[in-house]
């Protein structure tokens, strides 16, 4: 690893209380993030990829443990603040882009500033230029409908981008792709990951994908299991 810290997992356990008994998701995960960091985190359905993700990213909160963010603690902060980083310095892709049918690409870009109590004039520039990058600038104005399952990834993939967040985080990006469609978003996420800095943490369940991150993790029953992989 190299560069600052972006995030870190320390002794971090998720604990859920079912109807009958009580479900150790996630047991002491220790995990450091830094920039320009690559992390590929697999293992089998149920074994608590998703939730650490979900960790990671302010989405849970931890049972025990500490989650932070470029040194400071975030599993304590109050919903306001939390939804503040989420919104400002964490980018999420999701298996399925959740596109917003009714809108355009750039609209759905923009969907994170909709909720900014200051909004600046040149967030279009920075959506239709980050479109451009992803290689649908002719494909802005088009409803989803309108676009293929790759071609909508990669409006999820700006859109994760928009504010420039230090993390991103991808939870099977490429889970309903077809193989040489799979290839290219993950090409692309690491072209833009190595020209804006950051850092990328991604689950996949794809031992391909997974060999090319910087790092690779094991999630079984629980616990995240050191590093399989680690390049240069």
């Amino acid at each position: 690893m190299s560069g600052d810290m972006i995030a870190q997992l320390i002794g971090v356990s998720k604990r859920y209380q079912t109807r009958w008994d009580i479900v150790n998701a996630i047991e002491e995960a220790n995990l450091d993030v830094c920039q320009d960091d690559y992390v590929a985190i697999m293992g089998p359905s149920g074994s608590g990829k998703t939730t650490l993700l979900n960790l990671l990213g302010g989405i849970d909160r931890p049972s025990g443990g500490e989650v932070r963010l470029e040194g400071k603690r975030i599993d304590t902060l109050a919903e306001r603040a939390l939804l503040d980083i989420r919104r400002h310095k964490i980018g999420f892709v999701f298996q399925e882009a959740r596109l917003l049918p009714s809108l355009t690409a750039i609209e759905n870009v923009l969907l994170p500033t909709v909720f900014w109590s200051v909004r600046g004039g040149d967030e279009n520039d920075r959506a239709l230029e980050l479109l451009d990058k992803v290689g649908l600038m002719r494909r802005a104005y088009h409803l989803v409908h309108e676009l293929s399952g790759g071609e909508a990834q990669r409006v999820c993939i700006a859109r994760a981008l928009l504010t420039s967040p230090r993390l991103v985080l991808a939870d099977e990006p490429t889970g309903n792709l077809d193989h040489a469609t799979r290839a290219d978003i993950i090409a692309l996420i690491e072209q833009l990951l190595a020209a804006r800095g950051g850092a990328v943490v991604i689950v996949t369940h794809d031992s391909e994908i997974a060999a090319r991150a910087k790092r690779q993790f094991v999630m079984h029953e629980g616990r995240l299991i050191g590093a399989v992989q680690e390049k240069p």
